[in-house]
């Protein structure tokens, strides 16, 4: 196979490949050996079929198929010994097929940048307080306490009042006629000021349970049903229950229904958690003040192909999310072209800075050795309240160990230029 790999932009090559003969031959030989054992020909017994004969009938589909195979075949070869690093599908411009010379092809593909001598002078990366002071942790502890709230039955008074929960029977008419939503059974709605619609009902305030009370009320003009935006409707509502918020004191007990032996634990955790998301928070902001600091500094073209991956991977990350939070995507309407394109700004300028990074750690020689490895899964078994036995299986796989090394590499490279701004 011969090759020639031309320039055709820092970002972008053209391969000449001319492939032997008897290469191609070989590989229509097996092609037709396959199909004479797959298809039927009256007359002909499987695997018998004279090669003319199936050349006659199926040449139009055979070598085009053939011809695919040898391309590929050839291109990844001539990108591992010519040392091409691609990063797009290739475009191929094939050749006409004679099998008495050799098969000429040509490819484009796009490249990954060579970035060399990397300006990083004058890159600032601000300080953080990563200090979680009590009156922090006191507030999460009070989200966590209400987050335990619960409805109990009212005792001890039959009549509403401000704050309760109520259930009720409502049936709704506009100008005599009901509309789209006017009746409702066993609905929970909140005594306090605020709209109807937004299931607050201070009208209920003094009602009785057992009683129908009735009031009027306009619709905001934005309203969903279109017939009652801006309208004024006469409810007759009843009031079924009462229902109270309980909310659980701060104590030894709350701790213990959370899995933590008491307070003083539970506190322990919160303040623990609040540190590593501050502390993940200002690497990630540092991360990208130097991303942001790099680019600017260092203009370079980029692959669109590399930039519309990076794309994707943010997309399916997003998707993903979602759909562990119990949200099927495909039901949210989500307009994926539309935030495909939201996304692109981000993810260039993450592909950008991957780049740099790594053009900074290969300038600067920045390894990562096996206690570097050994060191960063026994941190995240300490982040996590894991066993090192179970984070060491977590990446036991090749792309797994590959990844962890990638980001260990990162986060040194990036220490460097922290150490540089200072």
């Amino acid at each position: 196979m011969k090759v020639q790999v031309q320039e055709v932009s820092p970002i972008e090559r053209r391969l000449e490949i001319e492939v032997e003969p008897k290469v191609v031959q070989e590989e229509l030989t097996r092609a037709y050996a396959s199909l004479s054992r797959q298809v039927k020909i009256a007359g002909f017994r499987p695997g018998k079929i004279p090669r003319r004969i199936l050349e006659q009938r199926f040449k139009d589909e055979v070598e085009p198929d053939v011809l695919r195979r040898v391309q590929m075949k050839a291109f990844l070869d001539a990108i591992v010994e010519h040392k091409v690093d691609a990063v797009s599908d290739p475009h191929i411009s094939a050749g006409k097929l004679d099998l008495s010379a050799p098969y000429q092809f040509s490819v484009r593909v796009e490249v990954k940048p060579k970035l060399e001598k990397i300006d990083y002078s004058g890159v600032k990366v601000d300080d953080h307080d990563l200090k979680v002071d009590d009156a922090k942790v006191d507030e999460q502890l009070e989200k966590l306490r209400q987050g335990r709230t619960e409805l109990k039955p009212v005792e001890g008074r039959d009549a509403a009042k401000e704050g309760d929960f109520a259930m009720i029977d409502f049936t709704a008419t506009h100008e005599g006629k009901e509309f789209p939503g006017s009746t409702g059974e066993n609905v929970t709605v909140e005594v306090v000021e605020g709209q109807l619609v937004d299931a607050h009902i201070k009208q209920l305030e003094g009602q009785k349970i057992g009683e129908t009370k009735e009031f009027n009320y306009t619709f905001p003009a934005d309203y969903r049903v279109e017939e009652m935006k801006g309208k004024t409707a006469l409810f007759k509502v009843t009031l079924k229950e009462l229902k109270a918020k309980q909310v659980p004191a701060l104590d030894d007990s709350l701790a213990t229904s959370m899995g933590m032996e008491s307070l003083a634990k539970l506190k322990e955790r919160v303040k623990g958690d609040m540190e590593r998301a501050e502390k993940q928070k200002a690497l990630n902001d540092e991360r990208e003040q130097l991303f942001k600091a790099l680019i600017e500094k260092n203009k370079f073209e980029m692959p669109k192909s590399m930039i519309e991956r990076g794309v994707e991977m943010m997309l399916e990350s997003t998707l993903r999310a979602v759909a562990r939070g119990g949200v099927d995507p495909r039901q949210l309407g989500i307009d994926l072209e539309g935030f495909r394109a939201e996304l692109r700004p981000k993810a260039e300028q993450e592909v950008r800075g991957q780049l740099l990074l790594e053009a900074v750690a290969n300038e600067q020689k920045i390894e990562v050795s096996d206690q570097d490895v050994e060191t960063k899964l026994e941190s995240l078994a300490a982040e996590n309240g894991a066993a090192l036995s179970q984070v060491r299986k977590a990446f036991r796989g090749e792309d797994e160990k590959a990844g962890l090394k990638n980001r260990i590499r990162e986060e040194k490279t990036i220490a460097f230029l922290k150490h540089q701004a200072k």
